[in-house]
């Protein structure tokens, strides 16, 4: 690409009246840009500059949507940020009314596969894990070191065995257990435990006195005979040293069943793909996002199901999504999730404007509006067949909304309660965010990151914002990427390093 100064500005839609600076290191005052205009500031990667003369009162136009309100004139070539621009008010909820788009309908792809682990219930792996799960923190300390001594000492001998992961919470006592918000982080422990990815084989070491007891956690209908539960109060334990040899010995028989499984072809339609966004920048919703909405859409194609999620970054764009839910119900449950964290978030005297951080508005993202705007194109462009409520598990393939918050950790542990068997995570300022039950692959909004990060990105979208590759190619090599990563044949750069995130409970409900 030429040094034109033209070429790094970019108008996310024709009606739009600001650009985005795509030149790595910025455009510099003086500069003319297109339409002769000349730059009056130092205009910094990923901001908006004016491309008209704006009025006090006058819209702001990116995505050919409405991100903010001119608090003061904005001449044209000034730089546009969060400091001149007022946030308008998010659509309110009791005005909506669906009216469905029907998207246009997209051809099955066929044919596409990948090699799962495959499971008794329907559902398939991408990872074959011993998963250790805990009713209460208390014996946290505890899975710590026999998650440690198996990974030692027992793994070596079971080489179909990935790894061996503790789920540790601060939940299960000290708290008012049977209060309607309380279901969600027991619900979402629960079904933490049931992910594709523990083939059915998971344990869970209890204390003995904690008010979450650990039969609560297993599975419907299941009735444990002593193989899945520890308790470490149990009076034939008498020292550590028994609990431990207690516990290496449940590890055992559940280490030789999973050995057993091994990766056979599964058709893409398996795939449970979990999309999310974090140290999200401008770039994100021109790169990145519409990459992984069209690789989403490749998905849906060809019969599997993703999942989007982060409320606080669609709710001001709700009135883009609701035409998408595939009935009235869908539409209706979408609201009433949009509604209940509302609810949640007045009574903690907040709003979803907080959610746009000091990091986002350097990366050019002026107000949630903004960033909930370029969030949402990662969706993709099909029906939404279904909403998740927190710490439930999907029921119906296709585009499922997730309700969960936008905070990386909790949105991860949420769409591992869900069912993902695969994570994407889209960054533009960049974020070392990994988990070790799914794999995830790391998406970068733009080159200037990918470059510095080498070594922690997988994917780098930022072409797109230079013109050397468009959305549909790069979109084509992410699913490709996704299937390759799901059968074992390439590692992402989390699983290379070894750097996972603990998951962290959403946890809306009262301590006593």
């Amino acid at each position: 690409m030429s040094e034109n100064p033209a070429n790094f500005l970019i108008k996310c839609a024709p009606s739009d009246n600001v650009g985005i600076v795509t030149h790595p290191f910025g455009l510099t005052k003086g500069t003319t840009i297109i339409n002769e205009i000349i730059l009056q500031h130092d205009i910094p990667m990923g901001h908006k500059v004016a491309l008209e003369d704006l009025l006090a009162g006058d819209s702001i136009l990116r995505y050919g949507h409405k991100i903010g309100i001119a608090n003061t004139d904005i001449s044209k070539g000034s730089w546009v940020n969060e400091e001149n621009i007022d946030r308008p008010n998010p659509p309110s909820l009791k005005d909506l009314q669906w009216k469905p788009s029907s998207p246009k309908p997209l051809n099955p792809i066929k044919g596409y596969t990948f090699q799962g682990f495959k499971n008794n219930n329907g559902s398939v792996g991408t990872k074959n894990i011993l998963g250790i799960s805990t009713s209460v923190q208390c014996v946290a300390g505890m899975t710590k070191y026999i998650e440690a001594k198996i990974r030692r000492e027992l793994l070596p001998h079971y080489p179909n065995v990935d790894d061996v992961v503790a789920f540790n919470h601060s939940y299960g006592c000290g708290v008012a257990i049977n209060t309607p918000a309380a279901m969600i982080p027991i619900r979402t422990i629960k079904h933490i435990a049931q992910n594709p990815n523990f083939g059915n084989e998971i344990m869970i070491i209890g204390l003995g006195c904690e008010k979450l007891r650990p039969e609560r956690l297993l599975p419907e209908n299941a009735k444990d005979n002593g193989s899945s539960v520890v308790y470490l109060q149990d009076e034939s334990f008498k020292g550590f040293g028994a609990m431990v040899a207690g516990i290496m010995d449940t590890a055992e028989r559940h280490l030789k069943k999973l050995n057993t499984r091994e990766r056979v072809t599964c058709e893409a339609s398996d795939l449970v793909v979990g999309l999310q966004c974090g140290g999200s920048d401008a770039f994100s919703g021109l790169t990145g996002n519409p990459v992984a909405g069209y690789a989403a859409d490749l998905i849906v194609r060809a019969g599997g199901t993703v999942l989007f999620s982060e409320v606080t970054e669609v709710r001001d764009g709700i009135d883009l999504l609701l035409p998408r839910a595939a009935t009235q119900q869908v539409a209706n449950a979408l609201i009433e999730e949009m509604r209940w964290y509302d609810d949640y978030l007045t009574r903690g005297q907040a709003d979803h404007s907080a959610n746009t951080t000091p990091g986002n508005k350097r990366g050019g993202l002026s107000n949630i509006v903004e960033k909930a705007l370029g969030s949402i194109v990662k969706s993709g462009t099909t029906s939404i067949m279904d909403v998740v409520s927190p710490g439930e598990k999907i029921r119906t393939k296709g585009l499922n909304f997730v309700a969960t918050p936008a905070g990386d950790f909790v949105c991860g542990t949420l769409q591992l309660a869900a069912g993902m068997n695969m994570h994407v995570f889209i960054t533009g300022r960049g974020t070392p965010y990994g988990l070790n039950v799914v794999p995830v692959i790391k998406i970068s909004s733009n080159s200037k990151l990918s470059d510095r990060w080498f070594d922690l990105i997988d994917l780098d979208a930022g072409p797109v914002a230079l013109g050397t590759k468009n959305v549909e190619e790069l979109g084509w090599d992410l699913f490709h990427l996704i299937l390759d990563v799901a059968s074992g044949k390439k590692k992402v750069a989390t699983d290379l390093l070894g750097l996972y995130n603990d998951l962290v409970l959403f946890n809306p409900g009262p301590l006593t």
